[in-house]
């Protein structure tokens, strides 16, 4: 018996072991943050020396310009209401891209999250392909691709809508299959095993199980997308964001309509963030709650 339990390591043993480990995450976890600390603090001085002005001697001018905007903007408040219904056209312009770019990226991330789960791909030896075709969409910038889109197929909002879709097939892709992951396959299997398709097995078997957080997932990536349509108008693709650059480029004289602009980009984000946080928590948490009634 004495043998058997020399070779176990005692309770103190034990401790001690845990105590030193504890001791080396923490030592390293410290040797990380300096780490952390010392690369911002370098990266800040490379870019303000880089900068036309230093950081310390303008950040005191920092809020110069949204005090002249909002000035401006209360002097000629009686033009409010007529600058909002002018630029309410561009606010569904830029809805229009953002809603069109999150429908097909949600079908193309849906196909990418499928082609790239194991036990649900159609093609499994394709799986590290279809998965690097996701990060590849996803890396890149939305504006990065609605620049060379621009270059290729001009201005507008089908360079924006594209570019937005693409990033937003990789994001999804990436989420989706992370959903895909827990789903069972019990049902799959099932369906397999009396005859059915590929396309059959994900639809009846599939779907069913992760439809309610694909559905919260695109939701929340159509809020973003609203966003990132504002932004990519600034570089030509229209939509608010373009027409926010050429009332902020123009300057004191319009910056009543910069600020117009402002107000309906800021109360449509609000308004789809609740209604979409509302859609999203009926869809993860309604069934839970009515199983339980």
């Amino acid at each position: 018996m004495t043998e058997l339990t020399a070779g176990t390591p005692t309770v103190e043993d034990i401790r001690d072991e845990y105590t030193a480990m504890t001791r080396r995450k923490k030592v390293y976890g410290g040797i990380l943050l300096i780490l952390f600390v010392v690369m911002m603090a370098a990266g800040f001085r490379t870019a303000d020396s880089r900068n036309a002005g230093s950081f310390f001697d303008g950040w005191h001018r920092i809020l110069d310009y949204p005090s002249e905007v909002l000035s401006e903007a209360w002097e000629k408040i009686a033009e409010m209401p007529a600058n909002l219904v002018t630029f309410f056209p561009a606010l569904v312009e830029t809805l229009n891209i953002a809603a069109a770019a999150t429908l097909a990226g949600t079908i193309l991330g849906t196909f990418l999250a499928l082609m790239s789960t194991r036990g649900m791909a159609y093609w499994p030896s394709l799986i590290p392909l279809f998965r690097r075709i996701s990060d590849v969409f996803r890396a890149v910038p939305e504006i990065v691709i609605a620049l060379v889109l621009i270059f290729i197929l001009g201005g507008g909002p089908v360079p924006a809508m594209i570019a937005i879709a693409i990033h937003t097939a990789g994001a999804l892709g990436k989420l989706f299959s992370e959903v895909n992951e827990n789903a069972s396959l019990k049902p799959v299997e099932g369906l397999q095993s009396v005859g059915a398709n590929w396309s059959q097995r994900m639809y009846l078997g599939v779907i069913p199980q992760v439809g309610p957080n694909y559905v919260s997932y695109a939701l929340l990536r159509f809020e973003i997308n609203i966003r990132a349509s504002a932004i990519l108008g600034f570089v030509g693709a229209g939509g608010l964001g373009y027409e926010l650059r050429n009332a902020m480029s123009w300057g004191q004289g319009r910056y009543d309509e910069a600020a117009a602009i402002f107000i309906l980009l800021f109360v449509t984000i609000v308004v789809v963030d609740q209604l979409s946080g509302y859609l999203r928590d009926r869809l993860t948490h309604g069934s839970e709650k009515g199983a339980s009634a």
